[in-house]
Order: C-alpha cells, then sequence, then structure tokens
C-alpha cells in the first residue's frame, strides 16, 4: 500500500469512527464552571517562605538599592527619588502592595473561590484583595486600582472528549496550572524602596502546586512584569509558600510605607 493510501485509509477510518462514537454516546457534556474544572486545589491559608532575595524582601533596601531589577535609565531616575515621606502626604502607602509586587511581600495568603467563576486571594500584609476573574474581557473604561483588572484561566489540563470511549475524561490528577493576566493597575514600587512600575506595566503570573512525600503542600507563583516606561526587559521572579493547616497566625494589617534602613 503507498503512503498516499495509507493516509487515505486513516481519514476515512477516522471518518468513520468518530461519528459512530458520537451517536452512541451523545456530544461531549458543557464544560464545567472554573472552580468545579480546576486541577488543582489552591484554596486555605498560606505562609510565605523567603527563601532568596532576602535582603530586599525581609528588611527595606536602601535608596537607590535596585540590584537584579531591569530599570532602564527613567526607572532608575524615579527610584533615586524615592521619598517614603512623600508617599504617607499623599496617602500612597500601598505602592508597594500593589499585584505586581504583593506576591513578594512576606505574609500570609487566603486563597477561597468568591464564587464558582472569581478565585480570591486575600493577603494579612497590606490588608489586599485580589479577584482573579475567569472567562471576562476587562471593560477599557475600568478605573486603575493597586490590584488591577485579573483575568484567569486553567492551562495544561487533560480531559477532552475521547470519542472512542465515549466519555468526557475527568482526571483531576493531571497536571495544570493557573494563568493570570493583570492590567489596569495603579503605578506602584515592585521593591519597598520605590522601584517604580509604571500605569503601563502589564503582570503575568502562573499559579503551580504539589506535594511533598512528607506530606507538606507547596504554591509556586511565578510573575512577570512588562513594563515599557521602566523597565527594558520583563522582571521574573519566583515566590513559594507553604501551606497551613488553619488560620493560626493571619493577622491582617495596613500599608505601611517604610523608611529605609
Amino acid at each position: 500500500m503507498t503512503a498516499s493510501a495509507s493516509a487515505f485509509s486513516v481519514l476515512l477510518l477516522a471518518a468513520i469512527v468518530v461519528p459512530y462514537a458520537r451517536a452512541q454516546f451523545g456530544p461531549p457534556p458543557p464544560p464545567k464552571p472554573p472552580r468545579e474544572a480546576a486541577p488543582l486545589d489552591l484554596t486555605g491559608y498560606w505562609v510565605s517562605v523567603v527563601t532568596e532575595d532576602w535582603r530586599f524582601r525581609m528588611i527595606v533596601p536602601d535608596r537607590g538599592d535596585y540590584a537584579s531589577v531591569p530599570l532602564n535609565p527613567e526607572g532608575r531616575k524615579v527610584a533615586n527619588e524615592w521619598d517614603p515621606a512623600k508617599d504617607r502626604a499623599g496617602g500612597e502607602q500601598c505602592r508597594s502592595y500593589g499585584a505586581a509586587a504583593i506576591m513578594r511581600v512576606p505574609g500570609r495568603l487566603r486563597i477561597s473561590w468568591q464564587n464558582k467563576t472569581t478565585l480570591r486571594i486575600d493577603t494579612d500584609s497590606g490588608s489586599q484583595t485580589r479577584l482573579l476573574r475567569f472567562g471576562v474581557v476587562p471593560q477599557p473604561d475600568t478605573t486603575p486600582t493597586w490590584q488591577g483588572f485579573s483575568i484567569a484561566h486553567w492551562e495544561g489540563m487533560r480531559g477532552m472528549f475521547n470519542p472512542y470511549m465515549g466519555q468526557h475524561s475527568d482526571d483531576r490528577t493531571a497536571e495544570g496550572y493557573l494563568h493570570v493576566v493583570t492590567t489596569q493597575m495603579l503605578p506602584g514600587y515592585l521593591r519597598k524602596n520605590g522601584v517604580p512600575y509604571s500605569a503601563d506595566a502589564i503582570l503575568e503570573e502562573y499559579f503551580d502546586s504539589f506535594r511533598e512525600l512528607n506530606g507538606d503542600t507547596w504554591l509556586v507563583v511565578t510573575t512577570i512584569v512588562k513594563d515599557p516606561k521602566y523597565l527594558y526587559q520583563p522582571f521574573i521572579t519566583s515566590s513559594h509558600f507553604k501551606k497551613l493547616a488553619g488560620d493560626s497566625g493571619w493577622d491582617p494589617t495596613q500599608c505601611k510605607s517604610d523608611e529605609p534602613r
């Protein structure tokens, strides 16, 4: 049999088997709401574990210390002019608690489903609330906020309709992760010492979770900040959180503007 004849036979077989399977078992079921379709469970209380960038996260670096952040000349100029007293006077103590930086601020997270299509993240540091919305498009006239407007969707999931088995796979143990894109953020700081990001910044995040053999559950958040105004290339970080048994230690505190040490 020639190669072309063999390929024709495969296509012919598919044309016969797939319609037959659908006729026998019916069309695939409608997609599940994001809450039910989640390939991993991100809900619960988590505490940040600082394993790197300790001197930038656990204390406030000196003004002008922006090592490893790809600031362009304009970004360095703004960072060098940081004045925490001016932030306090202007009521902008939350500049370093915005969406582009909040996952790097040491503290605890409380993650829950607000409804079937909205995942909610509360932080005790700065008392911030993020809403990750599935299946929606942001409106261009949305007022910018510290946490911006976030669109989320699951990626890397299995569960496509199998015409040969006549069923919709529901393998929740399959690998998957959460992809989030945030826009419409107020200008803020990537670090507490005034390292800036602008209102033009776009935040992209990947949330993944895994369990160790000893039973510990971890959340890893990879953050990519793109800002054509202050960065010459994307700023990429990875933050780690360990799952807690309950709300012990949960202590929401308001934003504060710290003096450099």
